[in-house]
């Protein structure tokens, strides 16, 4: 079970008077992965984000570790195996995060995949990903993948393909490896910029210079190796750097919507082809159904992707042509989110063909660059980046360092004994929640998404049951727990990333908004002018996530 982390403060003054190993740039997965692969090895770790942690595209994705089944097209054959056989690896370290899924891919007359090829690409799939004899792919007929799903179109339906994909919540996947980084010895703090890189005599970084976004307070941080992994800012820190030329990023925007179950009764995970050929998920989730991504090149504020209208009606288009059955209109639309991908330009390609590959990059300042991936790949990525990391602190201090250690590393919460003993761990700790005063639902709620957490939680709900507060024990605990456990700042960073409730209980959200921020407000003691300012960035993302196109 974690400890609680150091308070901001003294976080703060670590960072300002010792000189780490390796300062990491980046909150995301990527950046959460290195600080968790370097502190396990025994080096001195610092990382800084300058939003929230996972506020960027580690919040924003499909939600799914995946193997990217269709990279087979691209003829991606080393990609898919090195993503595919780290899924179990995901999957196996933090069983309380990442779930294995079902996926039926329906095969059509005329459509981008044939039977044939479908039954061959999906066992090279089995074959390349190292799939376990259990999850292995299956030839459906039509009759078999209308009985999975009905609501899907039957012109011209041949059968389908099933398999398995594995389904997480990707900001709380990003958190859990950050905490275990942290757990570990690293030294993190979101919510500080970097403005500036600092240089020795003789050209090399030697630090950054930061801006606390919250006191304003600028100071420098010194490490010997410094790493960005910034994902769609990439760019930006290299041209503060000077060292921004040959490739550069292409970025990328996908959207999702949400839809409530009542209207997309969808009860088995799709995976299906446009008209246009581009590739759709449909997902079930708590109640609600999911659908995405788009895929279209954007070149605005990454910071604020929003979905459009044109995007909004793609995948109203691309549900109705796939689900006839199922009438969804705008007002249908209960939230929505969007997310831009950092991809390593490739001219002359569509956003859907640019490989999702990565690539590590290292200037004449020695200044570390990662771009590009995917979130299944995050641990092989942190382990690439830290092995040159290695190789430079060898270079440069002598010191020697171990191997990689985090793939069989259980991240934060994964103490329960694997996938296969984590149906046993669930059902010993609901007792405890029990014990609590909790509902057995509440309990087993609170187990499933904390795993080997979840008595710190019972705690903190059996404390708030005695103080008999506005908001649920349950909800009361959790927020507690992302502010003393989690590194939560704001009212966003608890509703949207630690709890994800802006996404899938948008009317929920917008019932305990106020008491959420009343709470924050007494526990942090913000003044009015930070309390106003919290209240209408919540608003912002509240109307970002309802309103069903820009202006």
């Amino acid at each position: 079970m974690q400890k609680k982390p150091s308070s901001r403060e003294k976080i703060e003054e670590l960072l300002r008077n010792k000189k780490f190993d390796v300062l990491v740039i980046g909150g995301g997965i990527t950046g959460s992965g290195i600080a968790l692969d370097a502190a396990t090895r025994g080096m001195e770790v610092a990382l800084v984000e300058m939003q929230d942690f996972s506020a960027g595209t580690s919040s924003r994705s499909t939600k799914l570790v995946h193997g990217g089944l269709r990279y087979l097209k691209q003829f991606e054959v080393r990609m898919v195996a090195e993503v595919g056989k780290e899924r179990e690896v995901v999957y196996e370290n933090g069983p309380h995060v990442t779930t294995p899924e079902w996926m039926l891919l329906p095969i059509y007359q005329d459509g981008t995949f044939g039977k044939f090829s479908t039954n061959i690409g999906l066992r090279v799939y089995d074959f390349l990903a190292g799939v376990k004899k259990s999850e292995r792919r299956k030839m459906l007929s039509k009759d078999e993948t209308l009985s999975k799903e009905p609501l899907i179109k039957k012109d011209g339906l041949k059968g389908g393909g099933y398999y398995v994909e594995y389904r997480t919540d990707d900001s709380r996947l990003t958190v859990e490896v950050m905490k275990k980084a942290v757990e570990n010895g690293a030294a993190t703090i979101n919510y500080t910029k970097v403005e500036n890189f600092l240089y020795d005599k003789n050209g090399k970084v030697e630090g950054v210079e930061v801006r606390n976004l919250i006191t304003d307070i600028v100071y420098p941080i010194y490490a010997d190796v410094i790493v960005n992994a910034t994902g769609p800012w990439v760019d930006t820190l290299r041209t503060i750097d000077g060292s921004r030329k040959g490739k550069t990023l292409q970025l990328t925007k996908g959207v999702h919507l949400v839809i409530n179950e009542s209207v997309f009764p969808l009860k088995q995970a799709i995976y299906f082809d446009t008209p246009d050929g581009r590739m759709i998920f449909a997902i079930p989730r708590d109640g609600k159904t999911y659908v995405g991504t788009t895929d279209t090149f954007y070149s605005d504020d990454p910071i604020h992707p929003s979905m459009s209208e044109e995007d909004r009606d793609y995948l109203l288009g691309a549900i109705k042509f796939m689900f006839p059955s199922v009438s969804v209109s705008a007002e249908d639309v209960e939230s929505s989110w969007a997310g831009v991908r950092p991809l390593i330009l490739e001219d002359g390609k569509d956003p859907s063909e640019i490989s999702r590959k990565d690539e590590i990059w290292e200037s004449e300042s020695k200044l570390i660059t990662i771009a590009g991936g995917k979130l299944t790949g995050y641990r092989k990525m942190a382990e690439t980046v830290v092995n040159l990391v290695a190789v430079r602190l060898e270079e440069n201090t002598g010191k020697t360092y171990k191997k990689c250690m985090t793939k069989s590393l259980p991240i934060s919460g994964g103490d329960v004994g694997g996938s296969s003993g984590y149906s046993t761990y669930i059902k010993d700790v609901v007792s405890k929640g029990v014990e609590a005063g909790l509902s057995k639902v509440d309990a087993e709620k609170i187990a499933k998404l904390y795993g080997s957490n979840a008595p710190i939680l019972y705690e903190l709900a059996k404390e708030s049951l005695a103080k008999n507060e506005e908001l649920s024990p349950v909800l009361l605990a959790r927020i507690l727990y992302a502010i003393e456990y989690e590194f939560a700042m704001t009212p966003t960073d608890v509703l949207l990333r630690r709890t994800g409730m802006l996404l899938f209980d948008i009317d929920k959200v917008k019932e305990v908004k106020e008491s959420v921020i009343n709470y924050m407000a007494d526990y942090y003691n913000w003044n009015d002018e930070r309390i106003n300012s919290l209240t209408v960035e919540l608003e912002a993302e509240i109307h970002k996530a309802t309103v069903p196109f820009e202006g």
